[in-house]
């Protein structure tokens, strides 16, 4: 497929893959689309009070005993949070994958997403361990037994799962105030896209997650991008299938109006040459576009601004 950097690519999509079967569900969009902000007028207290007992995804009742000073994280989309809710500078650990903000490069890695590396993160002495979707339970057991702080925090594949995601984690970290704001943002973002696209034309929108070699994966209607596809104003040609698998003869049939695709890894110009997809409508009349996919792949704070950013490539004329 591209000759370059071949073997990275293989690890990203394989894992991307991975996590996105996994946690794929059915999404009901009432309550995402449309629907006007409401502003909280509740006052929500500075600070926590510790020891705090919080539920993680797991069904676990965690208790943190004290404001925690050492992280570490072991998702992308929680470094991305935790950096989002001015905490970073507690941040002692990260995955290889945990690549946003530039500061997070000055933090320590504890390897990869689904085999961290245990004798890193007991060497770093954190006060709590943050995980998310991809973790697994053999790994938990082997921190909780060297007495490792562990919450695994994620949200169901939806907007509102990204807020509560979010606002655990400003809880967690005695960030409260800070995540209730940027979840705040975030849903005006989400609000003023939607709202914008309402009453436009729909175009039909195919977003490329593998081709070639390595088979036709995409965002099918069971899936959170799938649905962003369909709430920043266009027709996902996949929604009638499921668990990211297309057909190219499905595609050539559909011939969507604009495909979209990763900006990593050449994939453009990979798609640009391909069988199957060289001939289709959105390639010739140069509607094949370029979106950085972790806006869309990770589930965190930078969310609504992937959301933005299909909007504005399904509408370019509604966001001049």
């Amino acid at each position: 497929m591209f000759k370059r950097n071949s073997t990275r690519k293989r690890e990203v999509l394989s894992l991307f893959l991975t996590l996105a079967i996994i946690f794929t569900c059915t999404f009901l969009f009432t309550g995402c689309v449309n629907k006007p902000v409401k502003e909280n007028k509740t006052e929500i207290s500075e600070s926590v009070n510790y020891p705090l007992k919080i539920k993680d995804s797991y069904n676990r009742e965690v208790t943190i005993d004290k404001e925690p000073t050492r992280i570490v994280s072991i998702a992308p989309n929680i470094t991305e949070t935790v950096f989002a809710l001015g905490k970073g500078e507690k941040l002692v650990g990260k995955t290889d994958y945990c690549d946003y903000p530039k500061d997070v490069k000055k933090v320590q890695t504890i390897g990869s997403l689904t085999k961290p590396n245990i004798e890193k993160i007991v060497e770093l002495k954190p006060d709590v361990v943050i995980a998310s979707t991809h973790f697994k339970k053999e790994v938990l057991s082997k921190l909780e037994k060297l007495n490792i702080k562990v919450l695994v925090l994620y949200g169901a594949e939806t907007f509102d799962g990204v807020y509560d995601t979010i606002n655990k984690v400003g809880e967690v970290l005695n960030a409260k105030s800070q995540a209730s704001k940027l979840v705040t943002n975030m849903k005006e973002k989400v609000a003023n896209v939607t709202n914008k696209v309402k009453n436009s034309n729909k175009p039909k929108v195919y977003y490329v997650v593998s081709y070639g070699k390595m088979g036709d994966f995409t965002a099918t209607g069971d899936t959170f991008i799938g649905s962003m596809i369909e709430m920043a104003g266009g027709i996902n040609v996949a929604k009638d299938s499921t668990k990211w698998q297309y057909s190219i003869e499905k595609l050539v049939e559909k011939n969507p109006d604009i495909i979209i695709c990763s900006k990593y890894f050449n994939t453009k110009k990979g798609i640009e040459i391909s069988n199957g997809y060289k001939d289709l409508k959105a390639i010739k009349n140069e509607k094949l576009v370029e979106i950085d996919n972790n806006l869309l792949d990770r589930q965190g704070p930078r969310i609504a601004d992937g959301l933005e950013d299909l909007a504005k490539i399904i509408h370019p004329d509604l966001f001049k």
